[in-house]
């Protein structure tokens, strides 16, 4: 299929945009050196790829688009957060998306690559991310922001799954992996907006990423509406604790990122983590340079991707000021 776009940098460099109009980005560095960029595109129609040798390139790389929404039916509407990931030999894609004819219906679905070349090989639906088969519960609503990790040789999965009537909450939920298109446990409730800051417009925990440091798992996520009111939380999981105990993760009571007016960039959120060239830890993450949204944040492709480098605490926590 493999349209190509070319990849461009536009005059909002200024406030820190490493690639424009590319929301949730998704950066895997794989174990040859090579980087991967994906990323939800504005028009939610399809799934894009970019490959370089570094993770600056990366902004002027060409996009490949590798897969396309269907015309009906599931997968037909609102693709969304791509991750890109390479597991048991293979490459695998997780992604949400609504049906043609009901483009609410949120799910995640899987794709598997057919070679060693996600860009260039082709690809294979799998179908819905499958739950246990005693789970009653994941996927059966709106469900996105799928990420995987691997912690003690197991894989795991969190993501975003929304309950409650009228004005829905969205909660994270964690799962060990059966294989890569299948959970082995039921789901585990693993945070629900429980701030003020993670209520602002609607409540929302979404967007889970995974970056590990000195024995400890630092599990980031977004909280709040997609505007200047969005943005980072993040859980901690001791080296010794059990990912699906609840009470292994310690949460913290205040964002980790935040909109900064001063430096113009507003509700930063659904971030990512890699490395950079010489190997530091790096968070990659989406927002906005201007405050005031006109119409529905939705149909607004100011969302663009940015990156920094992950500092240390003194204490060994991450920090991630913009």
């Amino acid at each position: 299929m493999a349209e190509q776009l070319k990849g461009q940098r536009t005059d909002s460099e200024k406030n820190g945009v490493w690639i424009a109009h590319r929301a949730d980005p998704y950066v895997y560095r794989h174990t040859d050196g090579t980087y991967y960029f994906t990323a939800t595109v504005p028009a939610y129609d399809c799934i894009i790829l970019r490959k370089a040798g570094s993770l600056e390139d990366l902004s002027g790389a060409e996009e490949t688009v590798i897969w396309e929404k269907h015309g009906t039916g599931p997968m037909g509407a609102h693709v969304w957060a791509p991750e890109l990931h390479y597991l048991q030999g293979k490459w695998y894609l997780y992604f949400a998306a609504g049906d043609a004819e009901d483009k609410w219906r949120i799910r995640p679905y899987v794709l598997e690559c057919q070679g060693q070349d996600p860009v260039r090989d082709g690809w294979t639906e799998k179908g819905m991310l499958q739950c246990a088969e005693e789970d009653e519960f994941s996927f059966r609503s709106f469900s996105l922001d799928v990420t995987i990790f691997e912690h003690r040789g197991q894989y795991y999965c969190v993501w975003a799954e929304k309950i409650g009537v009228g004005k829905m909450i969205s909660n994270l939920y964690i799962a060990r992996m059966e294989s890569p298109v299948k959970l082995a446990t039921v789901q585990v409730l693993l945070t629900t907006p429980d701030y003020d800051w993670e209520r602002r417009g609607f409540w929302v925990n979404e967007g889970p990423a995974v970056l590990k440091h000195n024995g400890k798992v630092y599990l980031t996520y977004s909280a709040s509406d997609t505007g200047a009111n969005y943005c980072m939380g993040m859980l901690t999981l001791n080296g010794k604790g059990d990912p699906l105990d609840p009470r292994s993760w310690e949460k913290n009571p205040v964002p980790v990122l935040k909109t900064d007016e001063k430096k113009g960039i507003y509700g930063p959120g659904h971030n990512s983590f890699s490395v950079d060239d010489e190997g530091n830890a790096v968070v990659i993450f989406h927002a906005r340079t201007e405050k005031e949204i006109v119409g529905d944040p939705l149909d607004d492709p100011n969302r663009h991707a940015m990156y920094r480098k992950v500092l240390w605490k003194k204490n060994g926590e991450p920090s991630f000021r913009v």
